[in-house]
């Protein structure tokens, strides 16, 4: 088959290698580029992924690079048709996303910088937290326009979604649809109205009560996690989260999934990075998809836009 383009994965943390196997895997690239700022840490990561193209039958490349704080080594992602910032810290147990604010904004910033320098043309998918506010920063970091820049969140919070009706019905996930909007935290918005088992409203399969404790099951699905492994946080479903983003921009495919988007006038919300369903294709976001909500739903999402829109504001100087 023919694979063209190269897309870069910064940062070798769980997330980011697992993030840079998947897309290898879907052979659809030249080369996949994986940086750190550890020495020799994603050289052998990729050196491992590498050897294992045989055995799973794909032949994209994976190429590690040590980058270090003065920006050596970011000329290995020339070129790039997109890059997945995946870094900063992961959560610790007890730990909000927003804890990590400050700290993991030094980290984007300056990824991000460098992004700009060696990247001018790349779409740019973030998945480092607090999600919404390191998305907005990327943004004013590279100075790219909106569209190229978008973050990892809704498709994660979707999947969650779905695995936790799933199980609790004791059904296929693929027979469940749900989804995900606001922002990736406390002020996330499930949709039960748009979610679905064999085509039939959530509702009629499940008593309300059990819904809102799926939903609230659902908002707190990364800290769950984060006290079960007591170090470190996800890294397979947010991987393929990210993965399915980059395979979709990758492709031109126009594919709806939720995101982190800047919003400029849908739902009556404008000036913010949020989580809607968007159309992504090469140009990144093609467009953000009005999908009918409740009042109550609308209502949510308007709340998660002000909380965040507060937030984004204060990275501008960090």
């Amino acid at each position: 088959m023919a694979r063209k383009g190269k897309v870069a994965v910064v940062g070798a943390g769980f997330y980011g290698s697992t993030t840079a196997q998947r897309l290898a895997e879907y052979d659809l690239f030249e080369e996949v580029v994986l940086t750190d700022i550890i020495e020799g840490k994603p050289a052998g990561i990729a050196l491992d992924i590498n050897q294992s193209r045989s055995i799973e039958g794909y032949e994209t490349k994976v190429t590690g690079v040590t980058t270090t704080p003065d920006g050596g080594g970011y000329e290995a992602i020339a070129g790039s048709d997109i890059v997945v910032i995946t870094a900063g810290l992961p959560r610790k147990p007890g730990m909000s996303r927003m804890d990590l604010i400050e700290t993991n904004a030094k980290i984007v910033r300056s990824v991000s910088e460098n992004v700009a320098k060696h990247a001018p043309n790349a779409v740019v998918i973030v998945v480092s937290n607090p999600l919404d506010e390191m998305t907005a920063l990327a943004q004013l970091a590279t100075g790219f326009p909106k569209n190229r820049v978008l973050g990892q969140a809704g498709m994660l919070d979707t999947a969650r979604f779905t695995n936790f009706v799933a199980e609790e019905l004791g059904v296929d996930t693929g027979s469940v649809t749900t989804l995900t909007l606001g922002s990736h935290g406390d002020t996330m918005v499930p949709v039960p109205s748009r979610s679905t088992v064999d085509g039939k409203p959530l509702t009629e399969a499940l008593p309300q009560e059990k819904v809102d404790e799926l939903v609230d099951r659902t908002r707190n699905g990364g800290a769950e996690i984060v006290a079960l492994l007591k170090t470190g946080s996800a890294y397979y479903a947010p991987s393929a989260a990210a993965a399915r983003m980059a395979k979709a921009v990758a492709e031109d495919s126009g594919a709806a999934m939720p995101v982190c988007a800047w919003v400029d006038g849908e739902y009556g919300i404008s000036g913010v990075y949020l989580g809607v369903v968007a159309e992504l294709g090469k140009e990144g976001v093609r467009k953000v998809s009005e999908v009918e909500l409740t009042d109550t739903e609308l209502a949510a999402l308007k709340e998660a836009a002000e909380a965040v829109r507060a937030k984004q504001a204060d990275v501008q100087n960090l």
